[in-house]
């Protein structure tokens, strides 16, 4: 039966003007990504086209390793802080003096480290320092996620959703700038080291705007209880990039850079997809943070959320699965055999983007609570699992094991999320909107189907009918609900 109440889960849960403010957040957050983000990933597509399957696949896995590392050397402070923001704004001003210091050494020693692990690799003369400026481009990026952690704590939710996109409008700007005078690798990776420089720096000024002058006094103590306590998130940032990163960069030495470069212009578009999850998603941390030790408030951000999070990245799945050839139309010097093997590559991954849309949501609940641990075990697991399923299938299959593979422990993973979230947080699972939401994506499929088979639409056309095929979906259905708009509309 789809007759399920939504108990906390409803907008009715909280007053219509928080809720409306939170919505207006969020809508921001995401029209400023929608501006930005798709325009960048059409244009890095052109720069792959350019410089070639083979020298971008190298550069991907330079890429790959160095924001591999670059994840690690958070250790977990950016999500210690923003939690401890959010439940204690005192913690500014005591812990800060050593946080930053702590973080600048944390960066300098990640970078000796990255530079040590390529040329292990056998990465070696041009390609090392390539490396090196590409990692510690991504290190200062690191900075700045640890810095935003700061306004996201205190609820500067639009302030943070503009500085997120700075970085990218900026190497918009510059990447376009370069392709009349000729783009090079070494060009393009000096654009991408400008652009986080510039941002970066705006952000200190912010900050120091905001919150005053922080002087660096760094405590050995304190810089050894922050890292006690964010050691459970270490763990958890390491597994998660390692399990999002790691197929390429073993495409590229285990098979070949060209098939890295086709995986990594599949995962482009991907990433560019996912960021709505990770824009969103830091929103309800620091709300479910906030609301840590009162289960009821949890349960209704949750049941909320769900929503928030799904239902815009049904139709994204359902586009890149019945229309994903489109999404490489810049690719004029690639076969079609070549784009027919992206395609392929994209049609998995963007599976895998529907199991996140449905289940991210919850690894986000418990790791805003204090359980860490058990995600970290979870998406540990799914990597050894993982990287041994890239071994025996990767020289057979190539970039489709890696997605695979990948979609294939993404299932796991979410599944131990839906155990773990009612045992440790005490939080019902909304098990009717998940059914709810399953039935819309089959039904948003089934209809595509038939609109691909026999209207011969142009793809645009097709493309709206199929929204407007979901949107009824989603209202017949009761996933969103005519008498909770109207409230919404209502409220001031």
């Amino acid at each position: 039966m789809l007759n399920h109440t939504l108990p906390s889960g409803s907008f009715t849960d909280f007053t219509p003007c928080s809720i409306k403010r939170f919505l207006g957040n969020i809508s921001f957050v995401v029209l400023l990504n929608l501006l930005v983000k798709p325009g960048w990933v059409v244009l890095e597509n052109v720069v792959q086209d350019r410089l070639g399957h083979e020298v971008f696949g190298t550069f991907t896995a330079l890429l790959t390793l160095a924001t591999i590392v670059a994840g690690i050397s958070d250790l977990g402070t950016t999500q210690l802080t923003t939690k401890r923001l959010a439940a204690s704004p005192g913690f500014f001003q005591e812990y800060f003096p050593t946080l930053l210091p702590l973080r600048i050494g944390l960066g300098v020693g990640f970078l000796l480290a990255t530079v040590g692990v390529g040329w292990v690799l056998g990465y070696r003369g041009h390609w090392l320092l390539l490396l090196a400026i590409t990692a510690a481009g991504l290190l200062l990026t690191q900075y700045i996620l640890f810095l935003r952690g700061v306004l996201q704590a205190h609820q500067r939710f639009n302030t943070d959703a503009m500085l997120s996109v700075l970085e990218r409008l900026l190497l918009l700007g510059l990447v376009l700038a370069l392709l009349p005078v000729g783009l090079s690798l070494d060009r393009y990776v000096g654009a991408r080291t400008i652009a986080v420089g510039f941002t970066f720096l705006l952000l200190v000024v912010l900050i120091r705007r905001f919150y005053g002058r922080v002087s660096l006094r760094p405590q050995w103590l304190q810089a050894r209880q922050v890292l006690l306590d964010s050691l459970p998130l270490a763990l958890i940032t390491l597994v998660y990039g390692l399990n999002e990163r790691v197929d390429m960069l073993m495409l590229e030495r285990l098979v070949s850079s060209k098939e890295a470069s086709y995986y990594a212009a599949a995962y482009r578009w991907v990433d560019a997809v996912m960021m709505y999850l990770w824009t969103v998603l830091p929103l309800f941390f620091a709300r479910f943070a906030r609301a840590t030790g009162r289960p009821d408030e949890q349960q209704s951000l949750l049941w909320f959320g769900q929503r928030v999070v799904t239902v815009p990245l049904l139709f994204v799945v359902g586009f890149g699965l019945f229309r994903g050839e489109l999404l490489f139309f810049q690719f004029g010097h690639s076969t079609p055999a070549e784009v027919a093997r992206m395609t392929q590559c994209l049609q998995l991954l963007f599976l895998n983007v529907l199991v996140h849309a449905f289940f991210a949501i919850y690894s986000t609940l418990l790791t805003s609570t204090d359980h860490e641990k058990p995600v970290s075990w979870l998406v540990t697991g799914s990597i050894f699992l993982n990287v041994a399923m890239n071994f025996v299938l990767m020289p057979r299959f190539g970039a489709l094991a890696g997605a695979l593979n990948t979609l294939l422990c993404a299932v796991l993973v979410s599944g131990g999320y839906l155990w773990l979230v009612p045992r440790r947080t005490g939080v019902r699972l909304p098990w009717g909107m998940l059914l709810r939401l399953a039935l819309v994506f089959v039904g948003l499929c089934g209809g595509w189907y038939l609109l691909r088979t026999y209207a011969g639409l142009p793809w645009w056309l097709e493309a709206g009918a199929a929204g407007l095929w979901l949107l009824a979906l989603v209202a017949a259905l009761g996933v969103v609900k005519v008498s909770e708009i109207r409230q919404l509309r209502g409220s001031k």
